[in-house]
């Protein structure tokens, strides 16, 4: 089910980002039994993201930083390329530590392997509670039925998928909704003209992982316009 269109718009809506604020301020959080928020953050790195690869790693490395006062958000990095070649690292306590295997990594042409990271993030949280799945990518080359199914399980464990989407491939966007619905979390596109706002959602998102919708509305009153959106929604 691959698509061609690889045309990336030359503005997010606002309504959308609108719509993904919204459903970030509804979304439950659940702490895992030690009170440390867990946050997977998958990457596809396949050839087609490789022209904006090196911002878009310093933009999605951001969010981490938001979360540097609250000291209970543990982070691991999954990512694929290549032939077969999914990888994850362990969890990170550090952003500075989070940022040097970012910045490691580079793209390899190849199909997506989103059921890999959706398998992957289920066998996880059976292990320990992962609070949220951020997963940033462009298209998506495989049977979404499948995928929906596994994307199902998580929600059903509780674990909502925030979707970066980069660019308008139809087929993504339209398998893309689905795993957020599926899980209860959201999808929201974003280009370069909206490398800013993109910046503060993935901090908002790490936040909301990290101590929930009091952090998030905490870090409402410092950030920018975009998450003001949230907290006035917790209100």
């Amino acid at each position: 089910m691959a698509s061609g269109n690889k045309q990336v718009p030359t503005q997010v809506g606002s309504q959308e980002v609108s719509d993904f604020l919204d459903k970030l301020a509804r979304t439950p959080a659940v702490r895992s039994s030690d009170g440390v928020g867990r946050l997977m953050f998958a990457m596809d790195a396949t050839a087609s993201r490789e022209p904006s690869w090196d911002s878009a790693c310093h933009i999605q490395s951001e969010m981490f930083k938001a979360t540097d006062g609250l000291g209970g958000l543990e982070v691991q990095l999954v990512f694929f390329r290549g032939f077969g070649e999914c990888k994850n690292s362990s969890w990170l306590s550090s952003s500075d530590d989070l940022v040097r295997r970012m910045t490691s990594v580079y793209c390899r042409g190849g199909r997506t392997q989103i059921g890999k990271v959706l398998s992957h993030a289920v066998g996880e949280t059976k292990k320990r509670k992962v609070n949220a799945l951020v997963y940033v990518g462009d298209a998506m080359e495989e049977d979404v039925d499948e995928l929906c199914h596994t994307a199902g399980e998580l929600g059903v464990l509780g674990v909502p998928i925030f979707v970066f989407q980069e660019g308008d491939d139809p087929v993504a966007t339209q398998a893309f909704k689905q795993f957020a619905n599926l899980t209860g979390g959201a999808h929201c596109r974003f280009d370069s003209s909206s490398a800013n706002q993109l910046k503060e959602l993935l901090a908002a998102v790490a936040v909301f992982a990290a101590g929930g919708l009091r952090a998030l509305e905490d870090y409402g009153k410092r950030a920018g316009a975009a998450v003001a959106q949230i907290t006035s929604q917790v209100k």
